[in-house]
């Protein structure tokens, strides 16, 4: 009868083990949010595969740009594991469901952010103002027309009313803001545009950086645990003061430049997102304390108050 030996702990893993364990951790996360995404709005797991293996087709055939065209399917079939007749199907030149496009303009936000940021339509504490509907600037008329001249400024103000970022009062015939962010509540549509805008590119910024691509994406967060919600709801005037100072700084600065740069030819087709998140989560009474988030995040741990230190890819 043999006796069991010592008990030996697991080996430590190797870089390679490592990173790949990380990988698919992230991965993993990521897929997670889709899956309640896409169960939640019945969107079926074979419409979801078939964009996914789409989108592995269209990477591996972008990442071996030289290739003949008689070389492409099989390389891509290699590096994604999909099957050479799927590989070809995928190639076709059909538009791929989900694949990256660009957007039309906003025309409602495009209004709402001139509103909160430029200086005519804000008080002297930095508040949108209440604006008469029609007449001299700043006016709600003079506002739409600053933004476009294609669609008439009533249309502007029904389509922010129909999202409820604005209100008419027909007595006094003056409009004002409702919100201080642009979350059009009730319009499913433009939310799902909005996950698909800024996750996407908050996404392509953090793969980016892993991948080395390019100069270095600033992508970075702040990690707290330990909190209760009334804590977690204390902080929120403070990100939102910071976020309404961001927006009043840079939205004239890069107009300014939009303007300077439309005399380039050719017409400069560079862009940039600059985006500010935030994720509230209440655990369960009696809860353990949420994991370490990885290094490299700003983290302020449950028990111990320390300094606080940064999350960057």
């Amino acid at each position: 009868m043999m006796k069991p030996g010592p008990h030996k702990p697991p080996p430590e893993p190797t870089g390679a083990s490592a990173e790949e364990q990380a990988l698919n951790d992230a991965v993993g996360g990521l897929m997670a949010a889709i899956a309640r995404l896409a169960v939640a709005r019945g969107l079926p797991y074979a419409t979801v595969d078939e964009m996914l293996k789409r989108a592995f087709v269209q990477a591996a055939n972008a990442a071996h740009p030289g290739l003949l065209p008689h070389r492409k399917v099989s390389r891509v079939s290699t590096a994604t594991g999909i099957n050479r007749r799927e590989v070809t199907r995928l190639m076709q030149p059909d538009e791929a469901p989900g694949a990256t496009r660009a957007r039309g303009r906003s025309l409602a936000a495009e209004v709402f952010t001139h509103w909160r940021t430029q200086r005519p339509y804000r008080s002297a504490a930095g508040e949108p103002r209440v604006l008469p509907r029609q007449g001299p600037e700043p006016s709600f008329e003079t506002l739409a027309q600053v933004v476009t001249r294609d669609v008439h400024p009533r249309s502007l103000l029904d389509e922010l009313c129909r999202l409820g970022m604005a209100s008419w009062d027909a007595a006094a015939d003056t409009v004002s803001l409702s919100f201080d962010v642009f979350v059009p509540k009730g319009d499913r549509v433009r939310m799902l545009g909005f996950l698909g805008d800024n996750v996407g590119d908050h996404l392509r910024a953090a793969v980016a950086n892993v991948l080395g691509e390019g100069p270095m994406q600033f992508e970075q967060a702040i990690f707290a645990s330990g909190l209760s919600w009334d804590s977690i709801e204390s902080v929120r005037p403070i990100i939102s003061a910071q976020w309404q100072a961001l927006l009043a700084a840079l939205v004239p600065e890069l107009e300014a430049r939009v303007a300077a740069d439309a005399d380039q030819q050719p017409q400069p087709e560079g862009r940039l997102r600059v985006g500010l998140y935030t994720y509230r989560e209440a655990g369960p009474p009696g809860a353990a304390p949420a994991a370490e988030p990885p290094e490299g995040a700003a983290a302020v741990p449950p028990k111990r108050p320390r300094r606080a230190r940064k999350e960057e890819s």
